[in-house]
Order: structure tokens, then sequence, then C-alpha cells
């Protein structure tokens, strides 16, 4: 299992990303979450294989029609830092 948090810039907030994150999240398989941040960036902590985390980061560089991405930025995280209580699914976390 891996951990890594991602920044999505652009145009990403008010198009539904969020939602669209949860569902492409689930569909995948994948744990975490998404929020979104005061700086009009979307932010999401996502936990998975390879192969899942490539996936979502693939989607989270088009996200949900309406969107459109600038930037994707990615960090690998020490998944044993990562609170296993605030991973157990992937959910919608409030603005930071």
């Amino acid at each position: 299992m891996t951990a890594w948090q991602i920044i999505v810039r652009g145009q990403v907030q008010g198009v539904g990303y969020r939602a669209a994150c949860v569902v492409q999240a689930q569909r995948l398989g994948l744990r975490g979450w998404v929020r979104n941040r005061r700086d009009g960036s979307v932010q999401a902590l996502v936990l998975g294989n390879e192969t899942q985390l490539q996936a979502m980061r693939e989607w989270m560089q088009v996200g949900p029609c309406g969107a459109h991405v600038d930037a994707c930025e990615i960090a690998v995280l020490d998944e044993n830092l990562v609170d296993d209580a605030d991973s157990a699914s992937f959910h919608i976390r409030v603005t930071e």
C-alpha cells in the first residue's frame, strides 16, 4: 500500500470535482479523502497500490466535465504516518 498527496490546480472548484473524485476513487478501490483548499486548489490523500494510484492520477489530471486542470502535483507519503481513522474509505473533507 502506498500513500500519495495530490494537489490539483486550475479550475477545479465549483465544477463537481470533489464529488466526481470520490466516485472515481471508490470505483478504483482507493482509500483516503479529497477537499477544497482556500487557495482554489483541490487536495487529496490517496492510498492504494501503484496501479490504482496511477489510474487515479490520470483521472485527476483531467477531472470531471467542466474542470480545467493546470497542474497535478504528487508527493509520496510514508503510509505509517497516515491516520487510519481518516482513511478507512474515500470521502470529502471540509475545506482547509
